[in-house]
């Protein structure tokens, strides 16, 4: 099933391709409107997911360089002992794997990732605790790695509720 590693090298090209675009067309924290709930808006995560343990001190570059190089081995062995038919499976792990590489580079060559894709919504009540009035509702900006990661993280957790009904 090592023949599926084709979509980890895509997502890693496209991932990286994007990030060189977005350092290149767009200005550190400024917004740029695509339409009403989508922004392309620069900017640079040193941790992880939503910023975490982004204000460590530096070792956290290295900590997660290690963990996301241990699991991408972890993956790579896992894709390998698939059968043939689990291909929803190799596909999943495959997107894993691409996105957890793609951000492993940004963080071996700038010492963070690059984001730039900020999806939100407006609400009259979304942060009440800023006033009153129209404000929006920003998701942490994120990056075509992160998106790779969540959707083969949503086909494993697709495929495992398929296992169990198939074993009933």
């Amino acid at each position: 099933m090592l023949r599926w590693l084709w979509l980890a090298v895509l997502v890693i090209v496209l991932d990286q391709a994007s990030k060189l675009w977005a350092n290149a067309a767009l200005d550190l924290h400024r917004p740029v409107e695509i339409f009403a709930s989508l922004n392309f808006t620069l900017s640079y995560n040193a941790g992880a997911a939503f910023s975490f343990l982004a204000n460590a001190g530096g070792w956290q570059r290295w900590f997660f360089i290690t963990l996301a190089i241990l699991i991408s081995g972890y993956l790579i062995h896992w894709i390998k002992k698939l059968n043939r038919s689990e291909i929803s499976l190799a596909i999943a792990l495959s997107l894993i794997l691409g996105g957890a590489l793609g951000n492993v580079i940004d963080r071996m060559y700038l010492g963070y990732v690059v984001d730039f894709i900020d999806v939100f919504y407006l609400s009259d009540d979304c942060l009440p605790f800023f006033g009153s009035g129209h404000v929006s509702c920003h998701w942490p900006t994120f990056n075509i790695a992160d998106s790779a990661i969540f959707l083969g993280a949503l086909m494993l957790v697709r495929d495992s509720f398929k296992s169990r009904k198939s074993e009933r």
